[in-house]
């Protein structure tokens, strides 16, 4: 288990693993390109192997890329549903320049199509996406909070897309966002149950990474907020639960806390706990 954190990319992709290096992190997570949108900025052969050698220095094997913000693969507008799959298939490809180990993303809202033709048209983009794709990043779908009916806020939802696209793909799970979708992880108890029931729904093969962020708001709230580690409603007891299942010893955390000067300590905390 390596643990890290989101961090800036400000400059360039090749400024990431110097930033999460001052963080501490372990591994770490970033956007290839704005994530409110804009073109992305090309990746050159001099900042693709200025980049490798950043993460060489400083010893990062394990990063990830995050995909933009404005992702919407249930729109019903054409042009954001099929901006959406040029996005995801671009930062794919990008991802494999760069030899990312994932890119996640969020999948959208449900809210112009109603559930299941959104979970339909979703499967679809995200086929679409993969198609004829040889490149090295993986695949990740993202728990969502379920706050203005964003895909993938419950484990069955998430199964049914898995199912449809025959597990192409793997599942980052959010801590804050599950919590606040139901899923309680705020004791030994709870985590083993939560674990189970992940498992038995979508199988914990598919859990590639875990974006690791304490809740502002209550279990089952449906409101997403980030807070930092121990100062929200999972509390320490439930990370330290999580962070030391044997079931997740093989699982890298990301941190998505609040981006100020208490991230560092986050990041110190989860290691204490490890």
């Amino acid at each position: 288990m390596k643990i890290g954190a989101h961090v800036s990319a400000a400059g360039g992709v090749q400024n990431a693993p110097l930033n999460a290096h001052k963080l501490g992190c372990e591994c770490y997570q970033f956007f290839s390109r704005s994530p409110q949108g804009g073109d992305a900025l090309k990746l050159s052969q001099e900042i693709i192997k200025k980049f490798k050698e950043n993460n060489k220095k400083y010893n990062f094997k394990d990063f990830y890329i995050h995909a933009p913000y404005y992702i919407n693969l249930a729109s019903s507008k054409k042009n954001i549903y099929y901006g959406s799959i040029a996005v995801l298939r671009e930062e794919l490809e990008r991802g494999s320049q760069l030899g990312a180990k994932y890119l996640m993303t969020h999948l959208g809202s449900a809210k112009d199509l109603g559930d299941q033709k959104a979970i339909q048209q979703t499967t679809k983009g995200i086929s679409e996406v993969l198609k004829n794709y040889i490149g090295s990043c993986g695949f990740l779908i993202e728990t969502s909070a379920g706050s203005g009916q964003i895909i993938g806020n419950t484990f069955e939802e998430i199964a049914e897309i898995l199912l449809k696209l025959k597990n192409k793909i793997g599942i980052c799970y959010d801590t804050a966002h599950a919590f606040e979708s139901g899923y309680d992880i705020r004791d030994k108890k709870s985590v083993k149950n939560t674990l189970n029931e992940f498992d038995k729904i979508i199988d914990l093969d598919k859990l590639k990474l875990i974006h690791i962020n304490d809740s502002k708001t209550d279990l089952g709230s449906r409101v997403d907020r980030h807070e930092h580690i121990g100062k929200g409603k999972i509390g320490l007891n439930g990370f330290n639960a999580l962070i030391n299942n044997k079931k997740l010893q093989n699982i890298n955390l990301i941190l998505e806390t609040p981006a100020d000067n208490l991230r560092i300590n986050d990041i110190k905390i989860l290691k204490d706990l490890r």
